[in-house]
C-alpha cells in the first residue's frame, strides 16, 4: 500500500507540472485503488467511475475486475438514484457485468428492493470478495458496510415493522436479525431502536419539520449577528 502511495504522490507531482490527458486517467485509477485500500469506498468509487470509459491501468488489473471494484464499491457509496444512472445504466458496466458472478443479482437487488435475492448474491459474491487481492482484508469490514445500506434502504419505507417480517423479506432468521439489527443500533449505524415486548422495529426517522425549523432560527440568528455588526461599524 505504502509503495501504490508514493506512486500515486509522484504521479501528482509530474501531473501538476504538466501532464497529458491519458495520465490523469490513469492517476485516477491508482488514486482509486489507494482509497479503496485506504477503505475510503466512496471516493474510490467516485473516481473509478470517472475513469469507467478511459480505464487503460492493465498492469493493475483487467477490465473485467475494475469494473468489478467499481461496481460493488458504487453499493456502498452512492444513493439509490445516483447507483441507477451511473452504474445500473452505465453501458461500459452493462457489457461486463454479465461475467461477473452474483455480481447483476447484487445491483439489481439493492435497487429494486428484493432483499433476500441481494442477501443470496452477497452470500455468493462474497467469495470473490474473500479471494480477491486487494480486497480480502478489507472483506468483513465490506460486507458489513453493504449490509448497513440495505437495512437503511428496508427501514426508511417503515415506521415500524415485526422482525419476524422483515427477516422473510431478507431470508434470515429472526434471531439472527434481532442480533444484526441490535448490533449496528448499539454501534450508531441505524437509527431505529428494537421493542423487544412486541418484537418490532421501529424507525426513529428525523424530524424534518423541525430541523428545517431549527436551520431556519440558526440562519437568523446569524444573520441578525451580522447586521449588529455592521450597524456598529457604520455608527464608529
Amino acid at each position: 500500500m505504502q509503495l501504490i502511495k508514493e506512486q500515486v504522490e509522484t504521479a501528482e507531482n509530474m501531473l501538476n507540472q504538466g501532464g497529458d490527458w491519458e495520465r490523469r486517467n490513469r492517476l485516477k485509477v491508482y488514486d482509486g485503488l489507494y482509497k479503496m485500500l485506504l477503505r475510503d469506498f466512496k471516493g474510490a468509487a467516485e473516481l473509478f467511475l470517472s475513469a469507467l470509459a478511459t480505464f487503460s491501468c492493465t498492469e493493475l488489473f483487467d477490465y473485467e475486475r475494475f469494473i468489478f471494484y467499481t461496481a460493488i464499491l458504487s453499493l456502498v457509496a452512492l444513493d439509490r438514484g445516483t447507483l441507477r444512472e451511473k452504474v445500473i445504466k452505465a453501458p461500459e458496466i452493462l457489457s461486463v457485468y454479465e461475467k461477473i458472478d452474483f455480481l447483476p443479482q447484487l445491483m439489481n437487488g439493492l435497487y429494486d428492493s428484493d432483499y433476500r435475492g441481494f442477501f443470496e448474491a452477497l452470500v455468493g459474491i462474497s467469495g470473490s470478495i474473500d479471494a480477491d487481492f486487494f480486497l480480502a482484508r478489507h472483506s468483513r469490514f465490506f460486507i458489513r458496510e453493504i449490509r448497513v445500506v440495505v437495512y437503511k434502504q428496508f427501514l426508511e419505507s417503515y415506521k415500524s415493522v415485526t422482525i419476524d417480517a422483515m427477516a422473510s423479506e431478507f431470508g434470515v432468521s429472526p434471531a439472527f436479525l434481532d442480533r444484526e439489527i441490535g448490533h449496528f443500533i448499539a454501534a450508531g449505524r441505524l437509527n431505529a431502536k428494537i421493542d423487544k415486548v412486541n418484537g418490532k422495529i421501529q424507525s426513529n426517522r428525523p424530524d424534518e419539520v423541525n430541523g428545517l425549523y431549527q436551520s431556519t432560527i440558526k440562519q437568523g440568528d446569524a444573520l441578525l449577528n451580522s447586521l449588529q455588526k455592521l450597524a456598529r461599524v457604520i455608527h464608529t
